[in-house]
């Protein structure tokens, strides 16, 4: 098979597997795909998962490839608070929460950090597109809840005040009825003393 072929078929989909190469061609031999990565024409991410070498990495696409390599998952934590502006600084690993086991991924494209929240906490996030593709991003409120639910040394006013928080975008962006709303479904009592906790900061703005 010509690599032009293969690239001109499967650049819609922005990442690929070798599950969707197979459906495409059962003939196919997957020893080209190592071939190619010598030419430097695919980057392989982990097993089974390549993009091409042109793809055009920014943090889009890397979101993306999140979705992609762990099902089902979704990005959240210090990755959607940067994407929503809560904090100032872009984050160099790309954090998702996920049902299954918290993982950590590196790879040539990035690196990518998979946390664990039980099934019942696997709502509140929205589809965002990609040039036809689409990943999942937590909505403002549910990054906010996930962040607040697995980082339990942030109590005080101090504790928000080192990560940087962004309090005038919080409070633009975030609806505390859909917050409080949200809160309930984690059934956690400490849970709400970290979130009242962080709306007394974000409010004094």
């Amino acid at each position: 098979m010509r690599f032009l072929d293969f690239k001109k078929h499967f650049e819609p989909f922005k990442i690929f597997s070798t599950q969707d190469i197979l459906k495409w061609d059962s003939d196919f031999d997957t020893r080209r795909l190592v071939e190619w990565q010598d030419k430097n024409y695919v980057i392989k991410i982990i097993n089974r998962w390549y993009i091409f070498s042109d793809a055009g990495l920014d943090e889009r696409l890397l979101y993306l490839i999140a979705n992609r390599i762990c099902s089902p998952s979704y990005v959240s934590f210090e990755s959607a608070l940067s994407f929503y502006r809560m904090i100032p600084e872009g984050v160099y690993t790309i954090t998702s929460a996920t049902t299954l086991k918290t993982k950590l991924f590196s790879s040539k494209a990035g690196t990518f950090n998979f946390r664990h929240i039980r099934p019942g906490l696997m709502f509140g996030y929205t589809l965002i597109d990609l040039q036809g593709q689409h990943f999942k991003m937590a909505e403002p409120e549910k990054v906010v809840l996930d962040y607040l639910y697995l980082n339990t040394t942030l109590k005080e006013g101090h504790d928000f005040e080192s990560i940087r928080i962004n309090k005038a975008e919080c409070m633009r962006q975030i609806r505390v009825s859909k917050l409080m709303a949200y809160m309930g479904l984690f059934k956690s009592k400490a849970l709400e003393k970290r979130v009242f906790g962080f709306l007394n900061m974000a409010d004094h703005a």
